[in-house]
């Protein structure tokens, strides 16, 4: 079968995620490459639990709303218009944390090992 190389982002498919996450595949596995490139969209208080991706770095941009990033033991509010570059190894968590939904877009350069620090993988993400 024939791997679908270009992907309109209004109409990716959505994998199912969190409660309040909604995550939509970009690319990846379905285009035939190991990255994976994702957009994002979170409920206020919905989003990631603490957790380490051991050998790979990790890019977010926050194109609308408000998300509250942990990194290590910084803590802060990043808004839209702003990038977030997680280094392979940092413990990092985000959450929505407007009175509106957050959206952004996420990039790994490859799949490799998540270790959460609290509670546990996503119900796709083996999917992506």
């Amino acid at each position: 079968m024939e791997k679908t190389r270009v992907v309109e982002n209004a109409k990716a498919p959505e994998v199912p995620w969190r409660p309040g996450y909604r995550y939509f595949s970009l690319a990846g596995k379905d285009q035939g490459i190991a990255c994976v490139v994702s957009q994002a969209i979170l409920e206020p208080g919905a989003g990631a639990p603490l957790h380490i991706h051991t050998s790979d770095d990790e890019v977010l941009i926050v194109l609308e709303g408000v998300l509250d990033v942990r990194l290590g033991e910084d803590r802060r509010l990043v808004e839209a218009g702003h990038t977030i570059s997680i280094p392979a190894g940092v413990p990092h968590s985000f959450v929505a944390a407007g009175p509106a939904p957050a959206k952004f877009i996420g990039f790994l350069p490859k799949i490799g090992e998540t270790t959460f620090l609290e509670g546990g993988p996503a119900q796709g993400a083996a999917r992506r």
